[in-house]
């Protein structure tokens, strides 16, 4: 197990060792899947927007950074969102359960296919190796998801290691999981994590990728 400061800050053997394997990992397959990425970057280009999208999200001590994926969107997705959202009370009771819609007018027909195999984050390997991310860790959040809903042992769960590319949440439902319950997950995850613990989410997230449950 990881042990914790009094200053939310991992510290330790365990902690070097996570770092090390977050680095060599993340080259490797940065470095094996290449041609995978460079395919992607290609077909989201194809409509004329950016192919990379960047969002503030906190980090480790509450430092925020630049947080990687494909896009999957369209360029204009937040008044799209607006739109859409405006008098369908539907729609907005699931926005406000989830944080994420199931039929969202936002996501591009190549985007739908990324975010099925979760594909648009790969771009995070990068994260990964800036040491903003690591592979295993609490799902990245913006600073207002974290002020509303993480709470006093949640945040400070969350801000003592750094989110991860994939995490308990993402092998448990993924976003069927209700934003209650993925808070949860973090803080379970952050209270008991272990070497052992990250080979095992890394192993499920396989599966639950390939499987594709839980994708929108």
């Amino acid at each position: 197990m990881f042990v914790v400061d009094n200053g939310n800050t991992q510290i330790g053997v365990a902690a070097v060792a996570k770092r090390a394997i977050d680095i060599v990992a993340a080259t490797l397959l940065l470095v094996l899947i290449s041609p995978v990425i460079l395919a992607i970057w290609i077909a989201v280009r194809t409509d004329g927007g950016p192919a990379l999208f960047r969002h503030e999200r906190v980090g480790q001590g509450g430092a925020s950074f630049a947080c990687l994926k494909f896009r999957s969107m369209t360029i204009r997705s937040e008044e799209v969102l607006a739109q859409h959202l405006d008098g369908d009370v539907e729609a907005q009771a699931e926005w406000a359960q989830f944080r994420k819609l199931r039929r969202d007018p936002r996501v591009t027909g190549i985007g739908r296919m990324l975010r099925g195999y979760s594909l648009d984050e790969l771009p995070q390997l990068v994260n990964v190796l800036r040491g903003e991310m690591s592979l295993v860790g609490p799902r990245p959040v913006v600073q207002s998801e974290l002020d509303q809903f993480y709470g006093a042992e949640g945040r400070a769960c969350y801000l003592s290691v750094r989110p991860g590319l994939t995490g308990l949440w993402q092998v448990t439902g993924r976003s069927e999981t209700d934003y209650e319950r993925r808070v949860a997950l973090d803080t379970k995850y952050v209270q008991n994590v272990s070497a052992l613990s990250d080979v095992m989410i890394l192993l499920r997230t396989v599966a639950v990728v390939f499987s594709q449950k839980g994708a929108y």
